[in-house]
């Protein structure tokens, strides 16, 4: 191919010479043959792409196809179940309610309800009227024995998405839509900004390993900057992130790409360089130092909730933890779990794939250790990852949670198209990128309501199912009520598949 090459440069360049002899216009053909050839010649003596050396121009068409590979899968290959790491069944249905669009089905489901793993959960020979329970109606307190300013929350909310990992454009429309829907919205470890504040949305501040909102000049904790932003009017609840389902262990990416002036100024580091998060907290260490951390954050908040999250790793780790609850009589408000299957930004291909416990593991597991240790109707259990629909949040309620966090279904709400291209900096859709030029096409005034459409539709889609099963309210939710198949010929409920048992518990 690349002898080929050279011997048709030669005789395309000596056809044209050939023909400019006969008439000069002809050398008009070296405008086109010209810069192919120099490329070609360019391509042959390339030294660090095999394929391009030996198939100079031709070899480029490889790299067209890999950038064009995942578009054409997911526009002419995948059905609309198959799609990964969310399928386009569920994209279109948060599209459509997002947009309120008909988002109802037709000709029935596209799912095998014979194939393992399918879930549902049984109605009611006696249902409750479908207006009976209202959104506003679908709300849980979050506050425990020794919180001053309990928060009244909506059962579904914005997951921790950091300015930095997502555009000014998306977290305003985020926040604003929060605001309208009157739900709260995670600001990700990446501190508080502006474009949180802006529109007065109810905000959970996560404070995370690199203490962006909260950081001295060394990267340490700093008292008086905590104080600053915890006593902030839209600072309803804060959470301190032990791990998150993307890179559990790991501690939070920032591209240097995507760190600008001002994300750089907001979290207090140095701008286009890579921002990695320690693995742990520097505060504090052990269970007893991280419930002493509550405590002061609690009462440097003046008695906001405070929670942590965690993806979770070793079970007897969290033992630990609610040993020391019980030692020390200090509890969080609440618990988000962060299932490993969770992530929207950038992390490495082995923590995404095999690090962290699955989401609703992880959720049975802490919800059986905190009714053994009778913590559980103390403490609220948040939960996140992959939670799309109204069934995603009475199934995992059916598990022991109270409330759900949802990120990349409000990405979606926002226009992501699921490009894959998060930790590049490229999002075409403006959603997970710094790039003035491409987060401009993302309208604000636009995409807050649709951000306000979803959360209500699903909420809605909740209280449809909770009276189709006879129930008035999530906290009703019990592991009988939902149902998963086993195989061809066998069916059992999460309360046979989750019996409550006594975890761990060791003397």
């Amino acid at each position: 191919m690349r002898r080929g090459f050279f011997i048709f440069s030669f005789l395309a360049c000596a056809l044209i010479i050939g023909l400019g002899f006969l008439n000069p216009k002809a050398y008009w053909a070296f405008i086109v043959i010209g810069p192919i050839v120099v490329q070609g010649m360019i391509d042959a003596f390339d030294r660090k792409h095999s394929i391009i050396s030996n198939f100079p121009l031709f070899g480029r068409f490889r790299y067209v196809m890999e950038v064009l590979r995942p578009k054409i899968y997911q526009y002419f290959i995948e059905s609309d179940t198959d799609g990964t790491p969310i399928s386009r069944i569920f994209r279109s249905v948060v599209y459509q309610r997002a947009k309120q669009d008909n988002s109802s089905t037709p000709f029935g489901t596209q799912l095998d309800v014979y194939q393992p793993g399918y879930e549902w959960i049984n109605h009611s020979l006696s249902p409750l009227p479908l207006n009976s329970i209202k959104v506003n109606d679908l709300r849980v307190q979050v506050g425990g024995q020794d919180c001053k300013k309990p928060y009244s929350a909506s059962i579904f909310n914005i997951s921790a998405m950091s300015y930095g990992a997502l555009s000014k454009n998306a977290i305003e429309a985020l926040n604003k839509g929060a605001k309208l829907g009157n739900f709260a919205h995670n600001t990700g470890e990446g501190g508080i900004s502006p474009f949180h504040l802006k529109h007065g949305g109810d905000l959970i501040w996560q404070v995370g390993t690199g203490y962006f909102g909260c950081r001295d000049e060394n990267g340490n904790f700093s008292e008086e900057l905590f104080i600053q932003n915890a006593t902030l009017p839209s600072i309803k609840m804060i959470e301190i992130k032990l791990s998150q389902g993307a890179k559990p262990g790991h501690g939070g990416i920032l591209p240097a790409a995507k760190n600008t002036p001002e994300i750089a100024k907001i979290r207090r580091v140095k701008p286009y360089t890579r921002v990695d998060s320690p693995s742990k907290h520097t505060a504090f260490d052990g269970p007893e130092g991280l419930l002493q951390f509550v405590k002061k954050l609690r009462d440097l908040s003046g008695g906001k909730p405070i929670g942590f999250k965690l993806c979770f790793g070793i079970p007897e780790e969290f033992e630990d933890i609610c040993r020391a609850m019980i030692k020390l009589d200090i509890l969080p408000d609440y618990i988000s779990i962060d299932g490993g299957e969770g992530g929207t930004g950038a992390a490495p291909l082995e923590f995404s794939n095999s690090v962290g416990m699955p989401l609703r593991d992880g959720l049975v597991f802490a919800v059986d250790l905190l009714n053994n240790y009778g913590l559980k109707n103390k403490i609220k259990v948040m939960v996140g990852g992959k939670i799309l629909t109204g069934f995603e949040i009475i199934k995992y309620m059916a598990l022991g949670a109270d409330l759900c966090y949802s990120a990349r279904g409000m990405m979606l709400a926002l226009g992501c198209i699921q490009a894959l291209v998060c930790n590049k900096n490229e999002c075409p859709t403006g959603v997970a990128t710094q790039d003035p030029q491409l987060m401009h096409g993302l309208n604000v005034e636009d995409k807050y309501k649709r951000i306000r459409n979803y959360h209500h539709s699903t909420i809605e889609s909740v209280a449809e199912l909770l009276a189709a099963a006879g129930i008035r309210h999530t906290s009703e939710l019990r592991r009988k009520h939902i149902w998963r198949r086993i195989s061809q010929t066998e069916t059992k409920s999460y309360d046979q598949l989750f019996p409550a048992k006594s975890v761990l518990k060791a003397s």
